[in-house]
């Protein structure tokens, strides 16, 4: 019996498309078309490369409409910040087609009587499983720099939204870009693993979850493959006394309820100091019920559905056992009625280290706050988490703030902002969080052999 991949409607529960599942035969399918177009890929000159990556920027412009849609269609995102998601990813192509050559220029030494230079060289073909949230940038931010490279990639998207997945594969088929180099595989968590095992399979990314994180790592590392993992996050958000309020309410708000709050890396564990704690939750409750929550499709909405109908009970289920555990509700805590998967802005307050809201990753639009007694007790606080990838900082003061940041347990601080990503500067965590990097050189680094040369010169 065939098995589908379900592509379903939040705000209306309706189901938009059934994608067949490949079975192991279509699999070995695709993998022989990636290693072919490999082989074609690895040998094309890095100045064509960057060309195509250029086309594909061009290509996501030109139909950014049609991508937005069917993002906001598939998985909730409001429609401005679909179409913002296709920008940002045709400026992240650009970047990477201007900046590219640098990037994998040899790097020479000199060691005594021998020359001795490091090159970037491909590894192969490269597995990426990804997740739904934000279903053309997470893709993206990590191929472009994987093909810039040279290798191949096979991208194993989440099922509720293969429509961006085979899209994506459209516009790169609209490009110069070899046949099978960038591809789609739609399978169940045996043919990832199936997948893991192949021998054309050179190394995995993924971005989701703890649990599925660690599954993946195992296999990759039974068959002794390198992983780059992004994964989840309860970041936290510092507003020490002397911050500007009026700038921290906005960022915290932005921070926390973007993309209805489905953010790996975002604001969700505020930690206020106690002299300012009554009028920040004051001002950032007025801000959040100010949010408008409806229909995505109208550019009038800040925050659409949840993408997943049984995401939203678990999130339902966390903010409850919160509250028997103490927390005070300020706003929100219930789904909304009607057909729709929308759950209401919710702030939680008085939350400690030991309630729910505080240790778990709260993955939609709820926000949790807890009081610290001064700077230390927050970074304190800040720590205490098994995640650690990325944390925000509000201080006028600047010199405690690079201090502070220099013992926060995460892949990035933002001081006096909010989070965000740039081609420029990489995006990684650290303990649960994950490891590796994307972005950046870096990212592009991840997925090389750096061979070493020597040349001996007498």
């Amino acid at each position: 019996m065939t098995e589908y991949a379900i592509s379903r409607n939040p705000a209306t529960g309706e189901i938009l498309a059934r994608y067949p599942m490949q079975n192991a035969e279509q699999l070995e399918q695709t993998l022989a078309h990636s290693a072919q177009g490999l082989k074609q890929w690895r040998a094309t000159p890095l100045e064509q490369r960057l060309t195509i990556l250029s086309q594909l920027a061009g290509q996501l412009r030109q139909r950014q409409d049609e991508l937005a849609q069917m993002a906001t269609l598939e998985m909730g995102k409001p429609i401005a910040q679909a179409r913002g998601e296709v920008l940002k990813c045709a400026d992240l192509c650009d970047w990477y087609a201007a900046n590219g050559a640098a990037m994998l220029a040899p790097q020479a030494t000199q060691v005594e009587n021998q020359q001795a230079w490091q090159e970037f060289r491909p590894l192969g073909v490269i597995l990426a499983v990804m997740p739904w949230n934000f279903p053309l940038w997470q893709v993206l931010r990590g191929a472009v720099s994987i093909l810039l490279a040279g290798n191949a990639y096979l991208l194993k998207h989440a099922p509720n939204v293969m429509g961006c997945a085979y899209l994506l594969r459209d516009l790169f088929a609209a490009t110069e870009l070899p046949a099978g180099v960038f591809d789609v595989i739609n399978v169940d968590n045996a043919g990832v693993s199936a997948a893991i095992k192949d021998d054309r399979i050179a190394a995995v990314a993924v971005t989701g979850s703890v649990r599925a994180g660690a599954a993946i790592a195992a296999q990759a590392g039974a068959a002794l493959k390198k992983t780059v993992l992004e994964l989840g996050g309860a970041d936290p958000f510092i507003v020490l006394a002397d911050a500007d309020l009026d700038e921290a309410v906005k960022a915290a708000v932005i921070g926390r309820f973007q993309n209805s709050g489905q953010v790996c890396m975002a604001a969700k564990r505020f930690i206020i100091e106690a002299p300012i704690a009554a009028e920040f939750e004051a001002r950032f409750a007025a801000a959040v019920q100010a949010l408008s929550v409806g229909d995505p499709l109208n550019d009038a909405n800040y925050i659409g559905p949840m993408a997943r109908f049984d995401l939203r009970d678990e999130l339902d289920g966390q903010v409850q056992k919160s509250l028997q555990e103490g927390a005070r509700l300020v706003l929100g805590g219930e789904k909304l009625a009607g057909e729709g998967n929308y759950y209401a802005p919710t702030i939680l307050a008085d939350v400690s280290e030991n309630m729910t809201a505080f240790k778990q990753e709260l993955f939609g639009p709820v926000a949790a706050i807890t009081v610290a007694q001064n700077a230390e007790h927050a970074l304190a606080l800040a720590n205490h988490s098994e995640f650690g990838l990325s944390a925000t900082l509000w201080t006028a003061n600047l010199a405690l703030a690079d201090k502070m940041a220099s013992r926060l347990e995460t892949g990035g601080v933002f001081i006096n902002g909010y989070g965000a990503s740039d081609p420029r500067v990489t995006i990684g965590g650290v303990k649960k969080s994950g490891y590796g990097r994307e972005l950046s050189h870096y990212g592009v680094h991840e997925f090389c052999n750096v061979q070493t040369v020597w040349k001996n010169r007498r």
